[in-house]
């Protein structure tokens, strides 16, 4: 994009909260059900159905709104917003317009190597739609109701976020404290936790905004910042050419990596926002409000700093392991088993992380208990297996799910630490590496690298290292 513009960016992030129950009617909010097999008169608004508000989502919609900052609201209100869609029983959504539940917040994040605040405008709760179904080939469509009704926290952001990877950062970020809350699985395949994005191009150091274009569709944070790459090449593409940007909304193609056009943009007199008639304004007492600040645990920017501190870690390490609860909580309970704490941080970073993305799995579903990693460990200090044999043992622990001793006997792994046999090792390589030995006698340092290899090989890695390194030290100055 040109150096020209200013990338002026705002997320509207829809979180489903992990309640047993919708937001305004008992039905089940279990995933994966037979369609419209959780609908209700309330849910699908039947005449005469009346909402009651489930407190379980409401003190989630606080706890949440707390930890990003916010301030509550003293009177809550419910409003109708009102739109015609098929997925929509009712013709209307329950949802907060004038009087949100809360209100000025802010997350802090790490992106580029500074630290940024995003402000966040307000987070308010409210239902969602059903979902339409295309059927492949069909002409028709079909809906499903048991979306209907569940329950949603609205987290929208100022337009504080200047790229795409600072969206990207603020998302991860945002997404590690609903994790640390437990208010949500935040599981994006599911629907739990969706994107939408607004984006506008200015000139360098103009105070006006540009036209917004709001992006849809977006299933990972990956392809928010992708989606949104792409959209501010093509606005700045529009105004290098003079053309005029509309504003609109557009959705995101994954395959074709780009925006398409959808419909022009709506404003908030379009949905003509009433006070919900049947949920009358209420407050919210203040013990109540403080229990619940009360109730949140140690967030991930606190916990950050606590690991810098105690463990004795640099500050990109702790902000690594704290970045899902999952790894810091697996982190923590190998430190109850494993005096280095040092080094369980480098094995959960390096070769854990590295399998959990390679398989797409969590850290959970590596099936690798902290007690088999302390074990791996005290194996390496104990010198039963070396650190490269450690590696090719983890990766063994995570497709057969067995401790580290089993394999290790069953593949007959063992660190070889006999003088005699790695001295005879030894002696084998020389003696085919004569070119490597004369090297190294003139002075070619990396000849000695290469001859550790071959001996390490020599030995399919098992031999002690250190012992190899004293013995060959030994025999290239006979």
């Amino acid at each position: 994009m040109s150096r020209a513009y200013e990338t002026v960016i705002g997320l509207e992030v829809h979180l489903q909260l992990a309640t047993e129950t919708k937001a305004f009617c008992g039905c089940p909010t279990k995933f994966g059900q037979r369609p419209n097999s959780h609908a209700c008169p309330v849910c699908l608004g039947f005449p005469g159905s009346l909402p009651v508000l489930n407190e379980k989502a409401f003190f989630y919609a606080i706890k949440t709104a707390l930890a990003l900052n916010c301030s509550i609201q003293k009177v809550i209100k419910f409003d109708r917003k009102n739109y015609y869609y098929p997925d929509l029983p009712k013709n209307f959504q329950i949802s907060q317009y004038d009087m949100p539940l809360s209100y000025n917040g802010f997350l802090e994040i790490s992106s580029g190597g500074t630290r940024k605040k995003i402000r966040i405008k307000r987070v308010h709760l409210e239902e969602d739609a059903g979902k339409l179904l295309h059927p492949a080939g069909e002409n028709y469509s079909l809906v499903d109701f048991n979306r209907a009704g569940i329950p949603l926290l609205e987290i929208v952001t100022e337009p504080d976020i200047n790229s795409p990877q600072e969206a990207y950062d603020y998302l991860t970020a945002l997404k590690a404290i609903l994790q640390y809350l437990k208010v949500s699985d935040c599981d994006m395949e599911k629907g739990s936790l969706r994107c939408d994005a607004n984006i506008s191009l200015k000139e360098r150091g103009e105070k006006t905004l540009g036209v917004k274009v709001e992006i849809k569709n977006i299933n990972s944070f990956r392809w928010v910042r992708e989606g949104l790459q792409y959209e501010a090449d093509r606005q700045a593409l529009l105004l290098a050419s003079k053309e005029k940007i509309s504003q609109e909304t557009r959705l995101w193609d994954a395959e074709k990596l780009v925006t398409l056009s959808m419909r022009s943009k709506e404003g908030a007199e379009d949905y003509r926002y009433f006070p919900e008639p049947d949920l009358t304004p209420f407050t919210v007492d203040k013990k109540i409000i403080e229990d619940i600040r009360g109730s949140i645990p140690e967030l991930p920017e606190a916990r950050a700093k606590r690991f810098a501190k105690i463990y004795g870690m640099t500050e990109y390490d702790a902000r690594i392991l704290t970045s899902d609860i999952n790894i810091a909580d697996y982190f923590e309970e190998c430190c109850k088993l494993y005096p280095n704490k040092k080094t369980i941080a480098n094995w959960i970073i390096g070769d854990i992380m590295a399998a959990m993305n390679l398989k797409g799995m969590s850290i959970s579903g590596l099936a690798v208990p902290p007690e088999a990693l302390a074990e791996l460990l005290k194996m390496i200090d104990s010198q039963a297996i070396s650190g490269r044999i450690a590696k090719d043992v983890l990766v063994q622990m995570i497709e057969t799910r067995s401790m580290p001793h089993d394999i290790v006997k069953s593949k007959n792994l063992s660190q070889i630490s006999d003088k005699g046999a790695i001295e005879e090792a030894i002696r084998d390589v020389l003696a085919k590496n004569e070119k490597s030995v004369n090297d190294y006698k003139a002075g070619k340092k990396t000849a000695f690298t290469f001859l550790i290899g071959q001996v390490m090989r020599r030995t399919e890695g098992k031999a002690n290292p250190a012992l190899v390194n004293e013995i060959l030290k030994e025999q290239l100055r006979a």
